[in-house]
């Protein structure tokens, strides 16, 4: 099974807009750097079109090998292609721990996990991208609603959750696009 995988931090209360003065006198804006956040991982199933996402509290190896286990336990017994980012959690040792503790006593062709990159820099190869953008896209339409935080949430959540995504660019990955 090919999963693409990235992850999506949705946050409350991000400061945005303009701040007016005179030139001549400095314009002070107190931040406050406490905000709710959500982050979510995402993994879209190559071959189903499906999406499945996991909550977490943030990203780093912990809930990645969290979101690594929730994947395997949606294909039980089949071997998984992870295809992400170079986010440093992805990369870490802890990750690399965990991947050799399953994959240690097999054959490169029947490792239960493997994971490659997409290009550095170059998010627009990834079709997860266009999913988080799409439900951010739902929230900035229905933004006069989100008076909470948890409404920001439920609002991306219908946008994803269960979802069969289909789009063009689903069909640019070479070889896969062959089998598929």
């Amino acid at each position: 099974m090919v999963f693409m995988v990235d992850e999506c931090h949705l946050l409350w209360g991000d400061v945005c807009g303009y701040v007016w003065g005179q030139s001549s006198q400095r314009v002070t804006v107190p931040v406050v750097n406490s905000r709710s956040k959500q982050t979510y991982f995402g993994g879209l199933d190559y071959k189903t079109k499906e999406f499945f996402t996991y909550k977490a509290k943030t990203a780093n190896s912990e809930t990645t090998i969290g979101f690594l286990e929730y994947l395997r336990s949606q294909r039980e017994g089949a071997k998984l292609l992870i295809i992400w980012d170079g986010a440093s959690y992805h990369r870490s040792q802890q990750i690399q721990e965990y991947l050799d503790s399953l994959n240690r006593q097999l054959e490169k062709e029947e490792w239960l996990i493997t994971c490659e990159r997409f290009a550095p820099n170059a998010p627009q190869q990834n079709p997860v991208e266009d999913i988080w953008l799409q439900a951010k896209k739902l929230i900035r339409e229905f933004y006069f609603f989100c008076h909470s935080f948890s409404v920001v949430k439920g609002l991306f959540e219908l946008a994803i959750d269960g979802q069969i995504f289909d789009f063009p660019k689903l069909y640019e990955y070479g070889i896969f696009s062959q089998i598929i």
